[in-house]
Parts: structure tokens; C-alpha cells; sequence
């Protein structure tokens, strides 16, 4: 058995608790968040202690794996801290705000030996497989992306400092999935807007965003955000010669010369694919399990917020992966 413990009871702990309660290799023994009732809630739930305080958990439960969902600005030392112990780790996007901590996290996840996944739960979505699949033999021209939305009303999340605005705490999926499909960006160049948010009291977060992209391949591209609209829509176009392919939530479109063929994707749960692979992974020792390591995740953030430095400097900036 898996001995998993999660720090951090919000929704996406919630999200995780459902899905490694359904897995026969897993035992959840203990769960710690600041809000007392929040983790006493979560625990008698799913028969787990409850904690308040995190280097308390780790002294007195017996952990093989750790469940970081706190919110962005909330990691503080838990990874360092869980490597030491040699804990393996599945990390919630984003995995933080700034790259010179999330860097240092790495080293000692690294240092470790352990296995560390983070949260880029698209990927476990049957229909990207095949987007990949189908792109992995053709040249790419250009990559047009988006994620608009609804203002989120979670206090937090209209600070720039405590959640990094839509970007990095919500589109970072996009901005993973584009990685996904079409490899690694060399350098970016940012535009952001702040207005139209005046009635959202506090907020602090640009309203709208949008990154151009410089791939190592030589496609360029780009991804827009807002959070100002009145629904959802999120998606991934990827051009070529004679081909564009769209992945649309669980939809995928495929248009060729004379053709459209369009798929339906089959996956009912991404996060029960996420986590069985993270627990597989570490019941087995087999870090090629999770399709997206923590140092991917380093990756991604480090194009979201190099958006922020390029918008903020009126500059192209170069990436360093």
C-alpha cells in the first residue's frame, strides 16, 4: 500500500481525495491545512489525522507520498522539506510564483532521487495521446491557443502576488498543453491589459493577456486570456501545410485537404488517470509513469512568467530550459 497524505483541503484536494479513495493500492493517512475545519472535515471523511500544521504531519505519520495543493503562493518549504524525507510528490499547478524558489525546490527534488509529478492533468486525456501521435512526423507553422473566461471570485485569486493572475494560476494548463504538442518555446513577447476589472474591488490581475510565441522549431504562435467573458472556452489550434488540428476539451478536430475528421474524446476522468499513474509510478518505482514531472512544470511556468517580464519591459525575452 501507498501511504499518501495531502497538503492543502481546498477544491483540488477535494478533486484528489474522490479519485485515490477509489484505488485499491492507495491508504490516505493524514491530511494538513491551515483552516482547522477544513482539514477535521477532510479527514473524517476519508479516515485520515487531521493537522494544521505541516511539520508536524511529516514527523509523526509514516508517508510514502505527498499531495501538494496549496495555492501559489503557499508552498513556502513543503517540497524541500518532503525530498529531505525522501516523500515523493505529485505537485498542483502552478507550482509556484517566481523561478528562483521553484528552481531551488528542484534541485532538491532532484538531489532526492524521488519521484516528483505535477498536475497537468490534460495530458491524461485520450484524444491529446492522439493530437501527439498525429503531429509527431509533421513540420508545425503556427500555434494559436486561448483560455477565456469568468472572473474567478476566490479572495486570493485577484491578487497578482498571491496567484499570478489567469495566466500562470489558470491558463498554465494551456500554456502545458501547447508545450505538449508543439515542443519547446525559445523565447516570448508579452502584451497585457488592466482595465475592465474596476467593479472586482482589490484585483490586481491583468483582465487580459495575450503571449507571443518563438518555438525552437521555428513555428511561432501565440496564447490569449481574459477573464471578462461571460462563458468558457478553452482550445489549441496547431497549423501546418495542408493540416490544422484542434483540441477543444475533449474534442478533437483534424482538418486536411477534402477531409475533417473529428474525434470524441473517451477519457471520463483525467485526474483518476493523473493520480493512478502517480501511484503506480511510485509503487513500482518507475518515474516514467506521470506524464508531466515537476521539472516540466518548470518549464511551463517559467513561459508564463517570462509574459509577465516581457510585458512589463516592452522586450522579447529568451527562455532558458
Amino acid at each position: 500500500m501507498v501511504k499518501v497524505a495531502i497538503v492543502g483541503a481546498g477544491g483540488i484536494a477535494q478533486t484528489h481525495l474522490k479519485v485515490l479513495a477509489e484505488n485499491e493500492d492507495v491508504r490516505m493517512v493524514a491530511v494538513c491545512d491551515v483552516v482547522k475545519e477544513s482539514a477535521e472535515k477532510a479527514a473524517l471523511a476519508y479516515g485520515m489525522k487531521s493537522y494544521t500544521d505541516f511539520d508536524s504531519m511529516l514527523d509523526r505519520e509514516q508517508i510514502d507520498a505527498l499531495f501538494v495543493c496549496v495555492p501559489p503562493f503557499g508552498h513556502e518549504d513543503i517540497e524541500e522539506k518532503a525530498a529531505a524525507k525522501n516523500i515523493h510528490l505529485l505537485v498542483e499547478k502552478p507550482i509556484g510564483l517566481d523561478m528562483a524558489s521553484a528552481r531551488r525546490k528542484a534541485e532538491a527534488i532532484k538531489s532526492s532521487g524521488i519521484i516528483a509529478a505535477s498536475g497537468y492533468c490534460l495530458r491524461y486525456i485520450d484524444v491529446v495521446e492522439q493530437a501527439r501521435h498525429y503531429l509527431a512526423d509533421k513540420p508545425i507553422g503556427m500555434v494559436s491557443a486561448h483560455y477565456l473566461s469568468g472572473f474567478v471570485n476566490t479572495p486570493w485569486w485577484r491578487d497578482l502576488a498571491k496567484s499570478g493572475g489567469q495566466l500562470i494560476e489558470q491558463a498554465t494548463h494551456t500554456v502545458d498543453l501547447v508545450r505538449y504538442l508543439a515542443g519547446e518555446i525559445r523565447s516570448v513577447y508579452g502584451l497585457m491589459g488592466y482595465g475592465l476589472l474596476e467593479d472586482k474591488a482589490g484585483a490586481t490581475i491583468p483582465s487580459v493577456v495575450t503571449v507571443g510565441l518563438d518555438f525552437v522549431s521555428g513555428a511561432v504562435g501565440h496564447i490569449d486570456t481574459a477573464c471578462i467573458q461571460p462563458d468558457w472556452r478553452n482550445a489549441v489550434e496547431v497549423m501546418g501545410k495542408d493540416y490544422r488540428l484542434t483540441l477543444s476539451g475533449k474534442s478533437l478536430t483534424i482538418t486536411e485537404p477534402n477531409r475533417t475528421t473529428t474525434l470524441e474524446g473517451k477519457t471520463q476522468n483525467m485526474y483518476k488517470e493523473q493520480d493512478d499513474a502517480f501511484i503506480e509510478a511510485v509503487r513500482t518505482h518507475n518515474p516514467a509513469l506521470p506524464r508531466s514531472s515537476y521539472a516540466n512544470a518548470l518549464h511551463t511556468l517559467e513561459v508564463s512568467l517570462a509574459a509577465y517580464e516581457s510585458a512589463r519591459d516592452e522586450r522579447r525575452v529568451k527562455l532558458h530550459f
